[in-house]
């Protein structure tokens, strides 16, 4: 400390360099050293000696542990400790914990205190619990609390759930109870199921059931069935049931068959080509096409 002192007297002129003697590099590190150990203490790090510190470091050690102990208790944390603060910083720190515990209650936390609240608080939480278990009825929670609703949010409630079994029942949903709806939503609900079943058995799916069909939608049915087969047919797909092709449908059918398989004889497709079903045209074209070939792959041995 004279150091400091005594150099600071010798830049103002008042004290000689005979007297000021320059600091010397150990005492450099002493007071590096000292600077550093003072912020591991202000920083709570396991390097601090708090032995090392002088009156003035201790101080500022005991101002900083102050404020952080405020903080502490502003947060709500349990590392508080509420002795060590002031009568004005007390009531801060209770108005800042009043204010978490309402804000629990407003969010229907279970951590709340509803008895440390005041009178007008407590009703405003109550409102907000009132509006969270209505929000829930209408949603059709199962934390829903129906004896906590008022009679015309009862009514309101029991109409959305009646709207919720309609929508389930016109998805064909496992939930649906049919005993809810009244004799213009069966109605609905019907004719939606038929129509579900006609798109199926229009499309040739599995779980089509064609005894729910009228007779107009059962013709629609088989001659989309129909089609479906023909396509298959022509298209030499294995899922084409010959048996089931009108005359007219059988021959072109047989037309389509030959062109892919003199289609396939051209270009040589042996495992798709077959032979007795050519024509003598057709056979020497075929000739014709595979000598071709041949020419071209000795060419191109060459």
């Amino acid at each position: 400390m004279l150091i400091r002192i005594c150099l600071a007297l010798f830049v103002i002129n008042v004290c000689s360099p005979i007297v000021c003697s320059p600091i010397s590099a150990a005492e450099r590190k002493t007071d590096s050293a000292e600077h550093l150990n003072l912020q591991n203490c202000l920083k709570r790090l396991p390097q601090c000696n708090i032995s090392a510190l002088d009156v003035n470091d201790l101080k500022q050690l005991s101002e900083a542990s102050k404020s952080r102990n405020l903080s502490d208790c502003l947060d709500g944390s349990t590392s508080c400790d509420p002795t060590r603060l002031l009568a004005a910083q007390l009531r801060d720190v209770q108005v800042a914990q009043y204010r978490r515990n309402l804000q629990k209650c407003m969010d229907g936390a279970p951590a709340c205190q509803p008895l440390l609240l005041s009178a007008k608080d407590s009703a405003a939480v109550s409102t907000a619990a009132m509006q969270r278990n209505d929000d829930r009825c209408l949603s059709g929670s199962a934390t829903c609390d129906p004896s906590l609703l008022t009679p015309q949010q009862a009514k309101v409630v029991q109409a959305a759930a009646d709207r919720r079994n309609v929508d389930k029942c016109l998805a064909n949903s496992s939930t649906c109870d049919p005993l809810r709806l009244t004799a213009s939503e069966a109605i609905a609900v019907r004719t939606a199921l038929l129509r579900r079943n006609q798109d199926r058995c229009l499309e040739g799916l599995s779980n089509c059931d064609p005894t729910k069909l009228t007779e107009s939608d059962a013709k629609a049915v088989r001659a989309a069935a129909e089609r479906r087969n023909l396509a298959s047919c022509q298209n030499g797909f294995h899922s084409c049931q010959p048996l089931e092709l009108e005359p007219k449908d059988l021959e072109t059918v047989r037309q389509a068959l030959r062109a892919r398989n003199v289609e396939a004889c051209m270009q040589g497709l042996l495992s798709a080509c077959d032979l007795s079903l050519l024509t003598s045209p057709e056979m020497t074209s075929v000739a014709a096409a595979q000598q071709k070939r041949t020419s071209v792959q000795s060419q191109s041995k060459r």
